[in-house]
């Protein structure tokens, strides 16, 4: 049996779709931030988001964001918007990780603006799933610790508007849902990209209950 050493980690990011969130500045052109530590219930997703980010300050003046998010063949454009940000005044400590403004992210990562239905931002193209989504609340998180290091990182509860896939994802025969096997997703996992090429691992027993049976009452009014 294998035995367990106490390790103190410096990150937590054990594996979580890449996203790529997009907003409007100030003047109204579009911003895109890959990020990775998101996860979701329901029609609502949970956004971890530094409080000095240019895409915070477009969210929470806006409320308004999509999430695109990257399948496992977008490499090249996640290395091209890796260390990049739309604050013109860059902070200390993203100066220290060797970030860079950049004003127009599209152009920089070859990606295409693509309008949304119901919101401002614009969606991305080329990628194959794409939720136009609206705050509802925001936690202050690291509300303990001194200093500048005290809310550093703002929770931000996002509610999914509409979802829209490319064809080659929707499971056949079911009018609402994803074929897993078709799905490929950038996973982020301490810095690092994969993907999930190897397929199932094996029969999964909660694959057996009818994915509308967790769909919330009040989410069947907006459909």
């Amino acid at each position: 049996m294998s035995t367990h050493s106490v390790i103190s980690p410096a990150i937590h990011y054990w594996g979580t779709p890449v996203v790529l969130i997009t907003t409007l500045n100030e003047d109204g052109t579009p911003n895109i931030a890959p990020m990775s530590s998101a996860w979701w219930l329901g029609n609502r997703c949970m956004l971890g988001l530094a409080q000095t980010s240019q895409t915070t300050a477009n969210l929470l003046r806006t409320k308004q964001c999509v999430l695109n998010l990257a399948s496992d063949y977008q490499v090249a454009a996640l290395n091209a918007l890796a260390r990049t940000t739309g604050t013109i005044v860059i902070p200390d400590w993203k100066v220290a990780l060797g970030y860079r403004y950049t004003k127009d992210k599209f152009a920089a990562a070859g990606l295409t603006p693509q309008a949304s239905e119901l919101i401002a931002p614009p969606r991305i193209q080329e990628c194959s799933v794409q939720m136009e989504g609206e705050l509802e609340g925001v936690h202050e998180m690291m509300s303990d610790l001194p200093g500048q290091a005290k809310g550093f990182i703002m929770a931000c509860e996002i509610r999914v508007l509409r979802t829209h896939v490319v064809e080659s994802l929707r499971l056949p025969d079911h009018a609402n849902r994803i074929d897993p096997d078709a799905w490929k997703p950038m996973i982020m996992s301490f810095q690092h990209m994969y993907g999930l090429k190897s397929g199932r691992l094996a029969e999964s027993k909660l694959a057996h209950i009818e994915e509308e049976l967790y769909r919330l009452p009040a989410e069947e009014l907006r459909l």
